[in-house]
């Protein structure tokens, strides 16, 4: 019997194995991102798919963008979660359509990104993010919006560096993609 589940929550238990799925969806709960370690997979919004089977779970990922260099470090993580369930047959696959969006972060994601300082991105436009929708952010720390862009670009691609004139600080920003 395959089980197939998504849209990044853990379904209900009701019969054979949704049990076992819904497990494997806590599990998944349980792996964070590497680079915002506050935060899972399942409120990043980058898992596609939970599939169980014969052959084992199969988990689809879709990365945030096709260069992240911690997509081995996530598979690694997804495998080792799932494993601690008893079965070693989990097979993480990187997929790519449909493309991973901003959107796709949860709710609770978007709150842990700015407790942890981080601010979230805010909701794409259909051409993407404008330069007013990236100078223009509220900070994370005080929640004022008079801040300046200080680097497009910060310590990865989706993230960019902004000033806060009223607390003071600098802080990252979650660009919308």
């Amino acid at each position: 019997m395959t089980t197939v589940m998504d849209k990044n929550s853990p379904p209900a238990a009701t019969t054979d194995g949704a049990d076992r799925t819904a497990m494997v969806w806590k599990a998944l709960q349980e792996v964070t991102d590497p680079e915002i370690p506050v935060l899972s997979i399942l409120d990043l919004g980058i898992i596609a798919d939970v599939r169980i089977g014969s052959e084992g779970v199969t988990v689809e990922l879709t990365p945030t963008f096709a260069g992240c260099p911690a997509l081995d470090m996530i598979r690694d993580d997804i495998k080792e979660a799932v494993a601690k369930l008893g079965d070693n047959r989990v097979t993480v696959n990187i997929v790519y359509d449909p493309p991973w969006t901003t959107d796709r972060i949860t709710e609770a994601g978007r709150r842990t990104l700015k407790e942890f300082g981080l601010a979230p991105p805010g909701k794409r436009c259909e051409g993407g993010s404008s330069m007013p929708d990236l100078e223009s952010v509220a900070c994370p720390f005080c929640d004022s919006t008079d801040t300046e862009l200080e680097s497009l670009f910060g310590p990865t691609l989706c993230r960019s560096i902004h000033y806060c004139r009223g607390c003071l600080q600098s802080f990252e920003h979650f660009k919308a993609v």
